[in-house]
């Protein structure tokens, strides 16, 4: 059975910094990719960042280029991701999401799978 659970959130001021996990179980990981995406309240889930463990390859959302990072552990299982200087709109809940696939599917239907996310709060 896939799983992935998601932790780190949590209620930060503005300008600082937090480090999302998502652990994945129940499948082959370099063989998929996952991604990042954030839903805040009354919008649309946006993906933010992903990689693809096949070749380690990353995408960045516009608007958090320079200041997510997203990076994985093979041997854990797990794909973090950093975010540095905060903002109030950064303010959401954040899901990982995992596919077989190679490279980074566009949109949530590029997903087969989903963590139950986690929130983040950004204070100004």
């Amino acid at each position: 059975e896939v799983q992935l659970v998601e932790s780190g959130g949590d209620l930060v001021q503005a300008g600082g910094s937090l480090r999302l996990s998502c652990a994945a179980s129940g499948f082959t990981f370099d063989d998929y990719t996952i991604g990042w995406f954030r839903q805040a309240p009354g919008k649309e889930r946006e993906g933010v960042s992903c990689i693809s463990e096949s070749d380690g390859s990353t995408v960045y959302a516009d608007s958090v280029k320079g200041r997510f990072t997203i990076s994985s552990d093979n041997a854990k299982n797990t794909v973090y991701l950093q975010i540095d200087s905060l903002k109030p709109e950064d303010t959401a809940v954040y899901y990982c999401a995992a596919v077989r696939a190679f490279g980074c599917p566009v949109g949530v239907r590029g997903y087969d799978y989903w963590g139950q996310g986690t929130q983040v709060t950004v204070s100004s």
